[in-house]
């Protein structure tokens, strides 16, 4: 299946679901709404979903990323489907490539492999998971080493991915800083901006990726996609309504960790100096109405210098956090159509 728009001016539009764990909610139910989210925007002519690497978060389903994305493709038929990404220092890049070589062949078609440099989180979790502190300085070579492993000749001596060799997995890094998008230009790899939550470098890290840009094997051209936060409704009051909520639950999240605190405690927080940083962080938000959601992705768009969308449905109502990807495809007029 390939994906069109009925709108000519229409960018490619994804999505990254955060398989977030609401309140009340278990693991299992998260991920069936993943399940749902996944199949609705395969309906609606999206181009493919990625889903992050993060441990020790509460509130978040899909650290074990690998295993969702092969879940997910199991109860879909066409929609790419990738990691964005797998943090690469938590891994041996043997691993992924055997990983994702096995989800290809599964899902021939259908893979992406995002992967970024952060671990994921913090310094505690990263000593459960066995990791040394220094290897994120490792990060160029381990990328190099698993595209290898991807490709026809290892550059290990002895040592071949399988599944996964000659299956040629593309590849893309994520980024937040000016490392990545340097990283991305040498490699001739697509970039793709994380300023759904780290806005401040956005305009440069992408400004240095497409000045840098060197053509490879995979990519001819620099490419960019940047993410961008979307609560959409048909009132604009509900949506207004339910930013917030997401906010408060994110202010829970990051800066309440390990502590029980009320929602009323939670909103105080947010609407504290120190809760400022939440709202900083979602700078990057389309919110409101079908038309002010293209809108504003219009002009974000432009803002970013971006060849693809990401948007990052955010709403904490599933009922409003499914609404809003079906908001944006009709604006967009995506659809599906068989390839």
């Amino acid at each position: 299946m390939t994906v069109t728009s009925t709108d000519p001016d229409s960018p490619p539009i994804s999505i990254l679901d955060l398989a977030r764990i609401g309140p009340g909610e278990s693991v299992a139910q998260a991920l069936a709404a993943s399940v749902e989210l996944a199949q609705l925007a395969e309906r609606l002519g999206y181009r493919r979903i990625w889903y992050a690497e993060h441990h020790n978060f509460p509130s978040i389903g899909s650290s074990a990323t690998a295993v969702v994305i092969g879940h997910i493709a199991a109860h879909t038929s066409s929609i790419r489907l990738g990691s964005g990404g797998i943090m690469l220092p938590n891994h041996s890049p043997l691993t992924i490539a055997e990983q994702f070589g096995t989800l290809t062949s599964l899902y021939p078609g259908r893979i992406d492999l995002g992967l970024g440099r952060a671990p994921g989180t913090d310094q505690q979790t990263l000593f459960a998971l066995r990791r040394d502190m220094h290897s994120a300085n490792r990060f160029p070579e381990d990328v190099q080493e698993l595209q290898a492993f991807l490709g026809e000749q290892s550059i290990v001596p002895g040592v071949r991915a399988v599944p996964g060799e000659g299956t040629e997995v593309p590849l893309y890094i994520l980024g937040s800083s000016l490392f990545g998008a340097q990283l991305a230009a040498v490699l001739g790899l697509p970039y793709a901006f994380a300023s759904h939550f780290a806005p401040d470098a956005l305009h440069a890290a992408v400004g240095r990726y497409r000045a840098d840009f060197r053509p490879s094997a995979q990519l001819s051209e620099p490419y960019v996609l940047a993410a961008v936060n979307v609560v959409a409704a048909d009132d604009a009051a509900a949506a207004e309504e339910q930013v917030l909520r997401a906010r408060v639950e994110r202010t829970k999240a990051l800066l309440g960790r390990g502590v029980e605190m009320t929602d009323e405690q939670a909103r105080e927080l947010y609407e504290s100096p120190a809760g400022r940083q939440v709202s900083q962080m979602t700078k990057y938000s389309a919110v409101g109405t079908g038309p002010q959601v293209r809108a504003y992705l219009d002009e974000f768009r432009a803002h970013a210098d971006a060849d693809e969308l990401i948007v990052v449905p955010a709403a904490p109502d599933r009922t409003v956090w499914l609404r809003s990807i079906e908001l944006v495809a009709h604006e967009y007029g995506l659809r599906p159509t068989p390839a």
